[in-house]
């Protein structure tokens, strides 16, 4: 009997990096869509993703993307088996945030990731304020950041901020990526005022920092044993998606030793168990701790390609199965160029890049998150993609012109 595996996310190169991942196990995949389009309120209206081309998936649902009493529903009602517990990916905050507070529904007929099997610990540690606080109690560097909470569109400004700053959100669940540099309190208060507008927030308003260089990692843990094999290098950070690696390098662990020892005290204070992601960066010759996704990150697959993978080693854990005789680390001599084509099309397409850069980039990569020769159809519905978008740019670049006349 096949181990049935549910894959869970916004983005198609995430969700495809995971599905190529645990296709070696020979399971059969059920990837649920979580997407932008809705009709009458209920039912989906969308287009066969790109990842979901891909021939190891077997079933594809869709789910409207801030609808987590129908995402639970879905599982509960098609996703079940009979014979086994059924394994969850989330690759999106929202994902693993929905997973996590319905885990006493879930628990009886799924495994997924979770912190000590309790519901709703998972969601208490996406609050990036209670990450810095434990990041300080184990030696790792962070921003100095205040707290602005909107309730109703009025809000309090700390009399201390510092500027210039950067505010963010302090919890990503709902999608909200927007950040900004700020130099003064006028700036700022604009940022506050729109991520509030809609619905009231929390704001983490950081010190800005000047960033040399950007990384992350990707690693697994058991509760126990933390597993980081490498380390993912920006080189190219999207511009359509803040805070993503358009093109980036993975690099063995050699000379982050001692940073890594306290990520992985880290990890082990929250309990978690799973796959996750953290973000750091250089600023003053310090290595300043981000934040950390407990979930797989959006470049995982390169650690994948470069034979670590993490998630064929999460679904051996929560099924009760042995994976310490997997690979845990790469090659002190790893260092090869990854390039993510959704964010290279998405930039292409906002015309941050011409069309020939974006092909460049793509071509010259060692590391591929949609081309790969075994199972081909996504590169081709990718092109196809291409096509379409190809004459909407060429419209959009012509309406453009217009209005500037």
């Amino acid at each position: 009997m096949k181990q049935k595996v549910v894959v869970i996310g916004h983005g198609f190169t995430s969700r495809l990096g995971v599905i190529r991942s645990i296709a070696v196990l020979d399971c059969e995949i059920i990837v649920i869509v979580m997407t932008d389009f809705k009709k009458d309120g209920k039912s989906l209206n969308t287009s066969k993703p790109i990842d979901c081309y891909s021939k190891y998936v077997n079933t594809i649902y869709y789910c409207y993307k801030k609808d987590e009493t129908g995402l639970i529903r879905l599982l509960l009602d098609k996703c079940r088996d009979q014979e086994r517990k059924v394994v969850i990916i989330p690759d999106s905050d929202f994902s693993a945030s929905a997973i996590d507070k319905n885990l006493d529904i879930l628990k009886d007929a799924f495994v997924f990731p979770h912190i000590h099997h309790t519901q709703g610990e998972v969601t208490k540690w996406m609050d990036k304020e209670r990450q810095k606080e434990l990041a300080r109690t184990v030696g790792l560097p962070v921003a100095g950041a205040r707290v602005v909470e909107v309730v109703g569109g009025k809000y309090e400004l700390p009399s201390d901020v510092v500027y210039p700053c950067f505010p963010k959100p302090l919890a990503t669940l709902m999608g909200d990526k927007y950040m900004k540099r700020c130099d003064n309190e006028v700036e700022l208060r604009a940022v506050i005022e729109y991520l509030g507008k809609h619905r009231d927030n929390k704001v983490l308003v950081e010190d800005f920092k000047c960033i040399e260089e950007e990384y992350a990692l990707l690693g697994f843990s058991d509760g126990t044993e933390v597993i980081i094999p490498g380390i993912i290098h920006f080189l190219k950070p999207s511009k359509s998606h803040f805070g993503l690696a358009m093109q980036g390098e993975i690099l063995s662990n050699e000379g982050f030793e001692a940073v890594l020892e306290k990520f992985k005290v880290f990890v082990k204070r929250i309990g978690y168990v799973g796959v996750f992601d953290i973000d750091f960066f250089r600023s003053d010759g310090m290595l300043f701790f981000g934040e950390i996704n407990l979930r797989i990150g959006g470049s995982g697959y390169a650690v994948t390609k470069m034979g670590v993978n993490l998630p064929a080693m999460m679904i051996h854990y929560l099924s009760g199965e042995k994976y310490e005789d997997l690979p845990h680390t790469l090659h002190p001599e790893t260092r090869a160029i990854f390039v993510n084509e959704r964010m290279c099309i998405d930039d292409w397409y906002q015309g941050y890049m011409t069309t020939k850069e974006c092909r460049r980039m793509i071509d010259l990569s060692e590391i591929s998150f949609v081309r790969d020769k075994i199972d081909p159809m996504p590169q081709q519905a990718l092109e196809r993609n291409m096509v379409r978008l190809s004459f909407r740019r060429i419209i959009r670049k012509f309406v453009y012109s217009l209005y500037k006349q």
